[in-house]
């Protein structure tokens, strides 16, 4: 009769010690519960919300819920970006950032910053172009530096003033030792009719704003901020190929607000992932304009940091 008591104490004791790990181990594998809020800090159609309806169409056969999108436009992407930092940080909000969050925030435009949220993965890179309208004075990236170098600040270049383009431009100059004479449009579509026109010397521009006045003969472009060549642009050099390293993308991101749970984090990663490798997913975002730039945690955060640097070293630059 001892012997059973004992054995009995001993069995529970036992279950006593499993049973958080197993509750914890479910509770792990239990996420998601319930659909994932995907507030977009854009108005619906831009291109932003379009990359991002793609995920949010695409993900539900990898993640196991809906993600239903809530656009919250407004003061350059950082108004729905305030509202999703005050979420709750269970892993049921998420949200999308991209370049402009770190200008913005180096610029005094907002106090939020990238660190403020938890970077799940990146999903998306549109590569972006140097630009010029033909010239005698240059045909190639090299003539380009050689004759800004023997003329400093007389190339006018078309950028968003203290924006995206604005920092690409900069980091053309920081890398290359050169001065600029920015010329400030709102969008892209402004400084590339301006380009084409013959208004400016130079631009920031992308493949769909600029390839059909490439093809027409009425711009050139010089030089590509991807990482290899484009297959639409095969015989454009990278900025790495020409000595640099230089990255020039308008990427977009997934994140959640400080401090999601591990295991939130872990399976939405996993998920997009997946999603990044999905043919149907990959077309869809290629016709979109972008391409899929696969990154997860570590190598988000790691682009981040090294972004939020070079920002950092050209904060003088980008100030209004």
């Amino acid at each position: 009769m001892k012997i059973r008591k004992g054995l009995a104490a001993l069995f529970t004791a036992a279950a006593l010690v499993v049973a958080p790990a197993l509750t914890s181990s479910a509770s792990a594998q239990s996420y998601p519960e319930r659909p994932v809020e995907f507030i977009v800090p854009w108005s619906p159609g831009g291109g932003s919300d379009t990359l991002m309806r793609l995920i949010a169409n695409n993900v539900k056969p990898f993640l196991g819920v809906d993600m239903p999108i809530i656009n919250m436009p407004g003061v350059g992407g950082t108004v729905g970006l305030r509202e999703a930092s005050r979420r709750a940080n269970d892993g049921y909000t998420i949200s999308q950032i991209h370049e402009g969050l770190i200008v913005a925030t180096e610029v005094g435009l907002t106090d939020l910053a990238w660190d403020d949220f938890e970077p799940i993965a990146l999903m998306t890179a549109s590569p972006q172009f140097l630009v010029v309208h033909p010239s005698e004075h240059y045909s190639n990236m090299e003539e380009f530096v050689a004759y800004a170098k023997e003329h400093p600040g007389e190339i006018t270049m078309g950028v968003t003033l203290g924006g995206v383009p604005h920092l690409h431009a900069a980091m053309i100059e920081q890398a290359f030792g050169l001065k600029f004479a920015y010329v400030g449009y709102e969008g892209t579509g402004q400084r590339v009719r301006a380009l084409v026109g013959g208004n400016l010397d130079a631009a920031i521009g992308d493949i769909s704003s600029s390839k059909q006045f490439v093809e027409n003969g009425d711009l050139v472009f010089l030089a590509v901020g991807s990482s290899k060549r484009m297959e639409e642009a095969p015989d454009v050099p990278t900025f790495v190929e020409l000595g640099t390293d230089l990255e020039l993308n308008v990427t977009r991101g997934i994140v959640m607000p400080k401090g999601a749970p591990e295991e939130a984090r872990n399976t939405l990663e996993a998920a997009l992932e997946k999603l990044a490798h999905d043919p149907n997913y990959i077309e869809q975002t290629h016709n979109a304009g972008a391409s899929v730039d696969f990154r997860g945690q570590e190598a988000y955060r790691a682009y981040l940091e090294k972004l939020d640097a070079t920002v950092k070293s050209l904060s003088e630059v980008l100030a209004p």
